[in-house]
C-alpha cells in the first residue's frame, strides 16, 4: 500500500492515458474483463487533473535527472519499486472489486532502458497468460530499449505511447540533456512500421497478430520552455503524418523543481493555453485544418481570447457569409458553431427542402456563433459583418456567472 500510495502520486503528471479506439473482446471460461471503447475509470487528483485509479509507475527510481520532472536522480523524494508480479496481482484484485477497467503502466529507467522494458513485458506476460485479463492495458515504450522487447510488448498490449516531452531537439538538450531526439523517435518508427505491416497482414486475409490496436500516443509538456504554439503544433502535426500518432496530449507544465531553466516555482499552469491547444489539435484531427491555417498571418500564438475555428474564421470573414443550403460539408465543418453531427443533418434536411433560419437552429449547431457567418435562403441573421462586433458579440456571450443554489 505505501509502494501503491508513492506511485500512483508520481504517475500524475503523465497525461496521456487514454482507452479509445480499442476492443477487445472476453473468449472464453477463466478470463477476466473486457476492453471497449469507453475505457479505463477516472478519478480527480487533488491538483484538479483527471487520472485513472490504478494508474502507477512500475518504479520511480530513474538514472536520469531532466530538470522539469519530480523523479529525476537527484530529487529528494520517496523511491520505491514494484516487482511484476505486484503490479499484475494489484490489477487483477482492483478489477475484481469493480475499482478499475484497465492498467495505465509507466515507469521511470531505473537501471537501464532494456531492464525496465523487460519488466513491462514479464508484467504483460503475467496479466494475458497467468491470469487471462482481458481488459484495457496501455504502457510506455521505453526509450532506447531493443526494438525485439517493444515488439513483444506490443502484441500484448491495447495501446503504447512514447514522451516525446518536448518539441525541439533545442529544448530537450537544455531540460533533459542525458535524453536523445532520435532514442525517442526511434521506437515511434518501430511501432508505426509495425501497425502498419499488421493492418497489411489483416487486408490480405493471412494470419496476423494484432499490435497495439489502440494505436500509438505521445506527450508534450506546455510551458516549461519558451517554445511557441506554432512550434508545438507543427511538431504534432508531424507525428500525426509521419508515424500515425492516434493522439497528442499537452500537459500544463505544473512547476515541481526550482530551476535557473525553468519559470518560477510560483508560475501558476498554463491551463487555458492547455485548452487552446487541445482545441487546435481537434481541427487537425478532424477538420482537415492545418497548422498553418490556424496561425494566421505569421503569429506564432493561439489567440487565448477566441477559440481557433472562430479565430480562423474572424481572419478569413471574405469567406463568409455561407450559404447553408449549397455549402459542400468541407466547407459547412469550418463554419464556427458547425460540427460534424449538426453539418450531415443540414446535408440530409436540405435534400427535402430548403432549410430557413428556424430549422437551421434545430440542426443542433450552436447558432450564437453560426448565425454570424451564414446564409438562410439568401437571407443574413447576423445582424452586423463588421468584424469588430462580431467580437463584441461573442466574447459578452462567453462571459459566464456562476449559478446560486437559492438565486
Amino acid at each position: 500500500m505505501k509502494k501503491l500510495k508513492i506511485l500512483s502520486d508520481a504517475a500524475k503528471y503523465d497525461v496521456s492515458c487514454s482507452s479509445s479506439g480499442v476492443e477487445r473482446r472476453n473468449r472464453g471460461e477463466g478470463r477476466l474483463g473486457n476492453s471497449r471503447s469507453f475505457g479505463i475509470c477516472h478519478t480527480w487528483s487533488s491538483d484538479g487533473r483527471c487520472i485513472s485509479l490504478l494508474k502507477i509507475l512500475m518504479t520511480n527510481r530513474c538514472v536520469y535527472d531532466c530538470v522539469y520532472c519530480v523523479n529525476k536522480a537527484t530529487n529528494d523524494v520517496e523511491r520505491a519499486s514494484f516487482m511484476p508480479e505486484e503490479v499484475a496481482k494489484l490489477t487483477i484484485e482492483f478489477y475484481r472489486r469493480n475499482y478499475i477497467e484497465g492498467l495505465f503502466l509507466s515507469s521511470a529507467i531505473e537501471k537501464s532502458s532494456n531492464q525496465t522494458m523487460e519488466n513491462i513485458h514479464k508484467i504483460l506476460l503475467l496479466l494475458r497468460k497467468k491470469y487471462h485479463f482481458n481488459g484495457y492495458i496501455h504502457v510506455k515504450a521505453i526509450p532506447g530499449a531493443d526494438k525485439e522487447l517493444i515488439e513483444q510488448c506490443g502484441y500484448l498490449a491495447d495501446r503504447m505511447s512514447v514522451n516525446i516531452e518536448l518539441p525541439t531537439k533545442e529544448s530537450l538538450g537544455k531540460l533533459a540533456p542525458q535524453k536523445k531526439h532520435s532514442s525517442i523517435i526511434a521506437p515511434m518508427k518501430e511501432i508505426r512500421n509495425r501497425l502498419l505491416l499488421s493492418q497489411d497482414e489483416k487486408k490480405a486475409l493471412v494470419h496476423y497478430k494484432r499490435f497495439v490496436p489502440a494505436g500509438q500516443s505521445t506527450q508534450m509538456i506546455i510551458g516549461a520552455t519558451e517554445d511557441t504554439d506554432y512550434k508545438i503544433l507543427t511538431c504534432a502535426e508531424y507525428l500525426y503524418n509521419k508515424y500515425n500518432m492516434k493522439r497528442v496530449y499537452y500537459s500544463a507544465y505544473v512547476p515541481v523543481n526550482s530551476h535557473s531553466t525553468l519559470p518560477s516555482i510560483q508560475t501558476t499552469p498554463p491551463l487555458l493555453r492547455e485548452h487552446r491547444l487541445y482545441q487546435a489539435d481537434w481541427l487537425l484531427r478532424f477538420y482537415n485544418f492545418t497548422s498553418e491555417d490556424i496561425f494566421i498571418g505569421g503569429s506564432q500564438s493561439i489567440s487565448t481570447k477566441f477559440d481557433p475555428k472562430m479565430n480562423w474564421a474572424l481572419n478569413n470573414l471574405h469567406l463568409f457569409p455561407i450559404e447553408i443550403n449549397q455549402a459542400p460539408l468541407e466547407l459547412l465543418i469550418r463554419i464556427p458553431g458547425v460540427g460534424h453531427t449538426s453539418a450531415r443533418r443540414i446535408i440530409k434536411e436540405r435534400k427535402v427542402a430548403f432549410l430557413n433560419y428556424e430549422a437551421l437552429c434545430k440542426t443542433g449547431c450552436v447558432i450564437k456563433r453560426a448565425k454570424y457567418f451564414v446564409t438562410c435562403k439568401g437571407k443574413y441573421y447576423g445582424e452586423n459583418m463588421d468584424i469588430d462586433f462580431i467580437k463584441r458579440k461573442y466574447l459578452n456571450e462567453q462571459k459566464y456567472e456562476q449559478l446560486s443554489f437559492f438565486g
